[in-house]
């Protein structure tokens, strides 16, 4: 028996001494059939996710007759920390994305037959690792009432209780949070065509960051602009308009406490016999550090690019840590100057949180909260952020002690503004995706990407092959 396991691990697994001697053809071959291969597991996977879900609708349809069930078109808040998922659509490699344990929930309950016939719309399609505090999708969903008393105000108010039904369901870190009915006169309102504003916030430590030169940055994107350097560009799917609005775009303090910090002069007194070189300009540092406040980037815009809000806040990043000044936005909005994107990192995706979608439905109508619904999410989320809270401080303990160690074993390190500078702020390398080059080079003498006009004339060819 061991010596038939042995024949066989050596038939499966081909050494690399055995790669390299393979005849090209062979490993063109061997190549093909790794990729059908791989194909074909991604079909089955898929396909097991598809029969999942038909499973768990043809068991409910045993229960329920769906045409005897009443339909209503309503609007449905959805909050989900995305730092675990893999985005919010449906993706055939996985299943741990938004929409899948979306409709999940959603078919298990048998609130809707199938996605194909809800008439489902989402307003925006966040990327793997990103948040929203409301994302809001349009969908039909089964109703205790017939179409003519469902917008009496009993009606609504006894309605069935979908976020609370959904939220049984719903795995961690996803949650339903209200519902808004949608009149009957506007059979076809959509979460995604019909909203008029969105808006994202990016959230980041402050360190030394210089967050009045990324403010006066801000105010460069404000309006209607070309911001084909500010995204990725996904011509491959059709998208060759990159001209977008932005209403508003401004960074401030996440506790309102902070504030003080930047309106308010403050002093540190210290008594003593006599100091050391830099003494008490390497405790400020530390004591800096200690207090370093959590701020926010907020940006309102009617629509946004594949990654543009991450692609501006890599930028900001770069402005706020002065290797590029705030007229650097400009220079990358002139897209007839600088018609090609420098190359540079974006911003991490976890920070990043679909915060607000706006509508015009709101002036008329009101969302619908549940208060055990809502008391349930809050004492949720109230454990949650203890627990984070409790890591938090754990590894800032840890942090302050390895700090204060490494500064005594190493005082020369603050002989000079540049080193105590690299020693004490490191809180935002982590923010900026990629390599971290030793020289910084400026935006504007990098290698360039391919231009919009060379990206299009390159899928026009690949689509001719």
């Amino acid at each position: 028996m061991n010596q038939l396991a042995t024949k066989r691990k050596k038939q499966n697994n081909i050494s690399r001494e055995e790669l390299v001697n393979m005849d090209k053809n062979d490993l063109v071959e061997k190549f093909i059939q790794l990729q059908a291969h791989n194909i074909q597991l991604k079909n089955i996977i898929s396909k097991k996710m598809t029969n999942d879900l038909q499973c768990s609708s043809e068991v409910n349809q045993n229960k329920f007759d769906f045409n005897k069930c009443h339909y209503r078109r309503v609007l449905l808040k959805i909050m989900y920390f995305g730092w675990d998922y893999q985005g919010l659509a449906v993706q055939e490699d996985t299943t741990e994305t938004i929409e899948h344990h979306l409709f999940h929930a959603l078919m298990k309950s048998c609130l809707i037959r199938n996605r194909e016939t809800s008439q489902y719309h989402r307003c925006g399609r966040t990327d793997k690792g990103v948040s929203a505090f409301s994302q809001v999708i349009s969908i039909s969903l089964r109703s205790k009432y017939p179409p003519s008393q469902q917008n009496l105000t009993d009606s609504i108010e006894t309605e069935m209780q979908y976020c609370r039904i959904l939220n049984r369901i719903l795995p961690k870190y996803i949650y339903a949070v209200a519902w808004m009915p949608i009149p009957d006169d506007k059979p076809e309102f959509s979460a995604r065509f019909d909203c008029k504003k969105r808006q994202y916030r990016y959230y980041f430590p402050r360190s030394n960051l210089n967050i009045d030169s990324m403010r006066e940055a801000c105010t460069h994107i404000i309006g209607l602009k070309d911001f084909r350097n500010f995204c990725k560009m996904d011509v491959g799917n059709g998208v060759t308009e990159f001209w977008r609005e932005i209403f508003k775009a401004n960074i401030f303090p996440v506790n309102e406490n902070d504030k003080h910090d930047e309106t308010s002069m403050y002093c540190l007194e210290i008594d003593g016999n006599a100091f050391l070189w830099h003494q008490i300009r390497c405790i400020m540092g530390v004591l800096i550090l200690i207090e370093t406040s959590m701020y926010c980037l907020e940006i309102d815009g009617n629509a946004f690019l594949w990654h543009q809000i991450r692609c501006i806040m890599g930028v900001l990043i770069l402005i706020g840590q002065g290797h590029e000044t705030p007229d650097i936005i400009n220079e990358l909005l002139d897209v007839e100057k600088n018609p090609r994107k420098p190359q540079y990192n974006m911003a991490l995706d976890i920070p990043l949180n679909l915060f607000h979608c706006s509508y015009d439905l709101e002036e008329t109508s009101e969302w619908i909260y549940d208060d055990g619904n809502i008391k349930s999410l809050i004492t949720t989320l109230q454990g949650e952020w203890s627990i984070h809270n409790i890591k938090t401080t754990m590894i800032r303990d840890a942090l302050q002690h390895l700090e204060a160690k490494y500064r005594k074993n190493n005082r020369e390190l603050c002989n000079t503004d540049k080193e105590r500078e690299n020693d004490s702020f490191a809180h935002i390398k982590c923010l900026l995706q990629g390599v971290k080059p030793k020289v910084y080079t400026p935006l504007l003498k990098r290698d360039k990407c391919s231009s919009l006009e060379e990206k299009i004339e390159f899928f026009k060819k690949k689509r001719k092959i």
